[in-house]
């Protein structure tokens, strides 16, 4: 069973290879070619000449790893917030985050444009970063781990020895949230790097991301199919560089989350 699963995860990918290695008109025979060949590598010289895709990785990077370490730092510290200290509103402001979740992204977009135009950080990075160093559902996600995975007699033993509710959070909360915090940090990275609607908006070609800099390759009357899926697999390297450095980490974290001693 996990073969088939794992020949079917990665047909995909194999097949953007092929598409990347071969002209429109080689992919319209019938049958198609399922093999991969040299032009591979000249297809993605070619997408690098059309697009900048290397500085657009780098501009992915920067974006992507910003907005993983603000929500994922931003999110714990609500989470525990909501999950286990006690202040008045908390119920309704957690109702309100919530419910921030209900409201599409798309109507808050000319607004949003309006005030990184007044801050004047359009066609810059910040203005892809500002807006997204929390989530919602990153609040709810590490505010529902939390009050099952951290007992509240821990808190009150730190208290009761005199320590600082930052220090308790920094020493006590952060070690048990750690499983949690690199799933969300995993999801973060993959939506952010994946994001094309507000960059394309707030962003131009000169300094875009890697998604809107894949908008822009093999335009023409007839799109080139194999200069756009090799370059979307020259963007996905990064992505699955980071999937296996950090993907033994991710599930053992969350293997040890799971363990109750």
């Amino acid at each position: 069973m996990l073969t088939i699963v794992t020949v079917i995860s990665v047909f995909p990918l194999y097949y953007t290879m092929v598409i990347g290695s071969h002209t429109n008109a080689e992919m319209a025979q019938t049958p198609p070619p399922f093999t991969v060949n040299t032009s591979l590598f000249d297809n993605m010289r070619g997408a690098l000449k059309q697009q900048p895709l290397f500085r657009d990785i780098f501009n992915s990077i920067i974006v992507s790893g910003f907005i993983t370490l603000g929500t994922v730092a931003f999110c714990t510290l609500s989470g525990f917030a909501f999950a286990k200290l006690r202040f008045r509103g908390n119920k309704l402001l957690f109702a309100l985050t919530i419910g921030t979740t209900l409201i599409p992204p798309q109507l808050g977009v000319i607004p949003l444009y309006i005030y990184m135009s007044k801050f004047h950080l359009t066609h810059h990075l910040a203005a892809v970063i500002l807006p997204n160093l929390v989530s919602a559902f990153g609040v709810f996600f590490m505010r529902q781990y939390l009050v099952t995975a951290m007992p509240t007699e821990l808190l009150e033993a730190g208290w009761v020895d005199g320590a600082s509710t930052f220090r308790i959070f920094r020493s006590v909360v952060v070690p048990i949230a750690r499983p949690a915090m690199a799933v969300l940090g995993m999801i973060t990275f993959l939506f952010a790097w994946n994001d094309f609607f507000w960059p394309m908006i707030a962003l131009t070609t000169r300094n875009a991301t890697v998604q809107v800099g894949l908008a822009g390759l093999g335009q023409g009357y007839v799109p080139q199919q194999a200069i756009i899926m090799a370059g979307t697999m020259l963007c996905t390297f990064p992505l699955l560089i980071v999937f296996v450095l950090l993907g033994r980490q991710i599930v053992g974290g969350i293997m040890q989350g799971a363990v109750k001693g």
